[in-house]
């Protein structure tokens, strides 16, 4: 499993990601914020709040998260930005 170390709010509701082997990158998340779990999210003040819980998974305080592998394969390229949201 890919863990993600660290996690900050970019602009435009974007994230910068880096995981433990060192791959990073920008998570552009602007067009996938709907649903019960992430729409909550459109809101700054809730989105600057993402943080890393103790499995490497990007979470907010909502319930709302993203799963680290596809992340990583989002990120290093080896999938389409669809299979990031996860709850």
């Amino acid at each position: 499993m890919n863990r993600v170390v660290r996690v900050s709010v970019g602009q435009k509701y974007t994230l910068e990601v880096t995981f433990a082997d060192g791959v990073s990158g920008k998570v552009d998340l602007s067009t996938r914020l709907f649903g019960p779990m992430f729409e909550p999210l459109r809101n700054a003040d809730l989105f600057a709040q993402v943080n890393v819980d103790e499995y490497g998974a990007v979470c907010w305080p909502n319930g709302a998260d993203l799963a680290p592998d596809a992340l990583y394969k989002t990120i290093s390229g080896t999938a389409e930005s669809r299979t990031v949201l996860a709850s």
